[in-house]
């Protein structure tokens, strides 16, 4: 038999079915998540369609991708005026920095860029989609853009030289630079099946480093692990190409401008040892000394005792010294 209820608690019961009719907070996060997703995948797909049918649009997409994350940058300080930072983004940005810009370094750099040393296709999967999610792009353009910087180094053909201004080093070369002459300087690896299904799928990985943090720790996760993280370590990088051949020692005589930067070497994990790459650029270790600390050296150390690398690449100490001398 049905049961008498009194005003009150007629009104509680609607109020409580309607709650019950109402998303979840991870349904409409889920959504939205995936509203985001969208809208970015297929701004860059169209951008990457026109690449060099439509330039000027591909260039305002490409700006509009290293501004949005350096204004998230100061909208996430604002933010810190009025609630801390939390643990779960912190480690987010600390954990998804830390993996992306190893990705880079190890991956784009000293494994595919120099074969500075050998690993198995599932590791080196691994290291390129890492170095993807810190959208640095397609892999072999990567490599051909480098390896034609050490051709050219701070001469004419140079992509990004800071003789053509610090701005144009730091991130300027990326709008005005030509298309990048993969069958030139990266012919080997346009036959390499994992290098080339990274690049092909670069886009899918760069949105996968927005979609983790999301997933984790909605949009406060995608700001601090998404668009903070990207704009820091893109600067970092960016700051290899600029500020670490126009500051810093250069224990090594190079025909060009390269410089050994501490404060990079610690942020750019090892990267910021520039003179000594360029002295030696396959060498597999950037740091030289005990006091050059490179994170990415240390990971590779590791790799090469877990039977996970091998052949990696050292210069001869003998080498080193006569290296020294003469500059001295």
């Amino acid at each position: 038999m049905p049961t008498d209820r009194t005003p009150r608690q007629r009104r509680a019961a609607h109020r409580c079915s309607r709650l019950d009719k109402r998303p979840s907070g991870y349904e409409t996060r889920a959504t939205s998540g995936l509203i985001v997703f969208l809208a970015v995948a297929a701004a860059a797909a169209a951008a990457k369609l026109v690449e060099y049918r439509r330039p000027a649009f591909y260039k305002a997409v490409l700006v509009s991708a290293i501004l949005a994350p350096i204004a998230a940058t100061f909208y996430a300080v604002v933010l810190l005026w009025q609630q801390w930072i939390g643990w779960r983004e912190l480690s987010l940005f600390l954990g998804l920095y830390a993996a992306t810009v190893v990705g880079t370094t190890l991956g784009y750099h000293r494994l595919v860029t120099h074969r500075s040393f050998e690993t198995y296709p599932a590791v080196k999967a691994v290291l390129l989609i890492l170095g993807a999610m810190n959208f640095q792009g397609h892999v072999v353009n990567w490599a051909a853009y480098h390896l034609k910087h050490h051709a050219h180094a701070d001469r004419l053909g140079d992509p990004h030289s800071p003789r053509e201004g610090f701005l144009h080093a730091h991130v300027g070369w990326l709008v005005r630079v030509s298309p990048a002459d993969r069958e030139r300087y990266c012919k080997r690896l346009l036959c390499d099946r994992v290098v080339m299904f990274v690049d092909r799928t670069a886009l899918v990985w760069a949105v996968a480093g927005l979609a983790i943090p999301y997933a984790v720790a909605g949009w406060k996760g995608l700001l601090w692990g998404g668009a903070v993280r990207i704009a820091f370590a893109n600067h970092v990088t960016f700051a290899v190409n600029s500020i670490c051949h126009l500051y810093g020692s250069r224990p090594f005589a190079t025909r060009d401008d390269s410089r050994n930067n501490w404060l990079i070497g610690l942020l750019a994990f090892g990267e910021g040892w520039h003179n000594n790459h360029h002295a030696f650029p396959s060498m597999a270790y950037h740091g030289i000394t005990l006091w050059q600390v490179d994170l990415s050296g240390l990971l590779l150390r590791l790799l090469a005792r877990l039977g996970l690398a091998w052949d990696l690449k050292l210069p001869a100490s003998a080498a080193v010294e006569r290296a020294i001398e003469r500059a001295a």
